[in-house]
């Protein structure tokens, strides 16, 4: 079955059609999420929350085509708002207290450490460009669509980004 036709039936409400297109689409998901959080537990938190935010409006989404846009522009505000309100709970802390809440993930290879140290250095922009396309897999005319840029100026951004990393990794 295509990824049209499994949005189409998840949109009428189908369980197992969202559970199919949840499977086609998990492991990219939690990847963008890991990145952009810096850990597995919030990974794994932000994927849970998308899924279920996408599962009760999926009846909303009006092309079936967008649902990869979709479900990452979900996953993204997610992670946004999250961001945001880690900032707000560490301006509350204590130093000390503030520092113990950063932590790698147990499971994080060399690679990966260096990979997320390499994303940091970037500006949330340029990071999130790079994970909409390396990570995710999407074209940059999709990323322009989701950042609200042109095609040009992912392709750009992206390349710009990428070389820094390279040159921080070297």
């Amino acid at each position: 079955m295509s990824e049209k036709e499994l949005v189409q039936k998840a949109k009428l409400g189908d369980k197992k059609a969202f559970c199919d297109l949840y499977s086609l689409y998990k492991d990219r998901l939690y990847k963008y999420a890991f990145y952009k959080l810096g850990n597995a537990e919030d990974a794994q938190d932000a994927v849970s929350e998308t899924v279920l935010s996408a599962y009760r409006q999926i009846n909303k989404l009006k092309k079936p085509q967008a649902f990869p846009a979709w479900i990452f522009k979900i996953l993204s505000s997610y992670c946004s708002q999250y961001i945001k309100n880690q900032i707000l709970r560490r301006e509350e802390l204590s130093l000390d207290s503030a520092e113990n809440t950063v932590c790698l993930p147990q499971d994080a290879n060399t690679a990966s450490v260096e990979l997320s140290f390499a994303l940091e250095r970037l500006d949330d922009d340029e990071r999130d460009v790079v994970l909409l396309c390396v990570v995710a897999g999407f074209k940059s005319r999709e990323v322009a669509h989701l950042l609200g840029m042109t095609a040009g100026s992912v392709r750009s951004k992206l390349s710009r980004s990428l070389d820094k990393m390279r040159k921080y990794l070297e």
